[in-house]
């Protein structure tokens, strides 16, 4: 890898030498693998998402609740074959897809893992982004995944620049929607309701971000059809993880405030899945370390 400019914030680090804006290097670097039982229902089903948790993220986003990945960057470096071989386990594993968390700043390494097994995968691969992406990126994964995950986090670049430090967040994430919505159309389900192609946007509502998250909404609808994409409204919004001084994000969001959206969300005729407001609990965050930890498992 030479300079680097897989995501929007194009900082051109050589990561041979140096690490990037995402905090990585140019080695895949993986802290956990497990089956994830909390995703969306047509995401989990009943046995479960197989997550592969990337370390880094291009976003350093205030609140995140993975801060041990995303801003400490840890977890253990692994080769491309080693993760090929782990995307095999997962398969192996009965789970119903192969989820990738956070992968962006390692596109090309993944491609090249997912590339050397794609013909061996029967279940499909998610996508699990921040939505802050380049569809010059996004072009890499054509025919390697079968299922975008994208975050639409903000439409307000004062308040993408406040809690995330990237003002352009929305022209991004939209330009990436529309790019992913052109590659992957309207979702297929299966017989059981679970998704096996398509897109599953989600939404975390803030704070004092009400009026936020109904442009966030809008702008989604003004770019895809609001039924060509399952929408994940989340309440799971926590001020346990948040690092800052805004007042407003060190308490919860009101159940006013996400109704509100909810409301606007159906208006514009978006469905999906709404989260109850007693999601926001720090219970369901993994515990991440230094070691790569595989635990595919059935919870107990």
């Amino acid at each position: 890898m030479s300079k680097c400019f897989l995501c929007p914030r194009r900082c051109g680090a050589d990561r041979s030498t140096e690490k990037g804006f995402c905090g990585a290097g140019d080695k895949i670097r993986v802290s956990r693998v497990s089956r994830h039982m909390w995703e969306e229902p047509c995401i989990s089903g009943t046995l479960g998402s197989g997550t592969v948790f990337f370390s880094g993220c291009q976003m350093k986003c205030a609140f995140c609740q993975n801060r041990e990945l995303s801003y400490d960057c840890i977890g253990e470096e692994i080769s491309k074959e080693r993760l090929a071989g782990l995307f095999l386990e997962v398969r192996d594993s009965g789970v119903h897809n192969i989820n990738l968390v956070t992968p962006t700043h390692f596109t090309d390494l993944i491609c090249e893992a997912l590339e050397s097994v794609r013909d061996e995968l029967d279940i499909p691969v998610v996508w699990n982004s921040s939505g802050y992406e380049r569809p010059a990126t996004l072009e890499r994964i054509i025919g390697l995944c079968d299922i975008y995950m994208p975050d639409y986090k903000y439409f307000s670049p004062e308040i993408a620049r406040r809690y995330s430090g990237c003002p352009d967040y929305a022209k991004y994430a939209s330009e990436s929607l529309d790019f992913m919505y052109s590659v992957l159309g309207r979702p297929v389900f299966d017989d059981d309701g679970l998704l096996k192609r398509g897109i599953l946007v989600r939404h975390l509502v803030l704070p004092g971000c009400r009026q936020d998250s109904m442009d966030v909404l809008r702008e989604i609808a003004a770019t895809v059809p609001p039924d060509g994409v399952v929408l994940g409204l989340m309440a799971q919004y926590t001020p346990d993880f948040y690092i800052g001084d805004d007042s407003h994000m060190k308490r919860r969001v009101t159940t006013f405030e996400y109704d509100s959206v909810k409301e606007e969300a159906l208006r514009l005729g978006f469905d999906g899945y709404m989260q109850s407001p007693s999601s926001a609990v720090t219970g369901f965050t993994p515990h991440f370390t230094d070691s790569l930890t595989v635990d595919l498992s059935m919870p107990e």
